[in-house]
């Protein structure tokens, strides 16, 4: 179960990282990545970020990228919370696919 401040934590850093995709992706036309979640663990020490990407045939291609700036991330993310949060939790970054899932159950009730 989540806590509060778990809950507080997840909240903000979901704000954060998506302003950060915002800004990053604002350079890339046509490219659209939002945080669709973000859980904390219960030691606040990993922050596990769940990416809605669009188009989706990019979605395997921008988590690669993601994950191989996930340090400058980190770096960009700790200097936006540095007055809420003493540490800055490490970020592992997951495709969030729900949206595929609803648009497959869709066309499959379609037929």
């Amino acid at each position: 179960m989540e806590t509060t401040r778990q809950a507080k934590i997840a909240r903000l850093l979901q704000k954060e990282l998506s302003e950060i995709f915002r800004q990053q992706t604002a350079k890339t036309h046509g490219l659209l990545v939002s945080v669709s979640a973000v859980r904390v663990t219960s030691d606040l020490s990993i922050a596990r970020a769940y990416l809605s990407v669009f188009p989706s045939e990019k979605g395997a291609e921008m988590l690669q990228s993601i994950n191989e700036a996930a340090r400058t991330i980190r770096y960009e993310l700790a200097q936006r919370v540095r007055y809420q949060l003493r540490k800055t939790p490490e970020l592992q970054f997951y495709i969030d696919d729900s949206l595929d899932y609803i648009d497959n159950i869709d066309s499959l009730l379609a037929k």
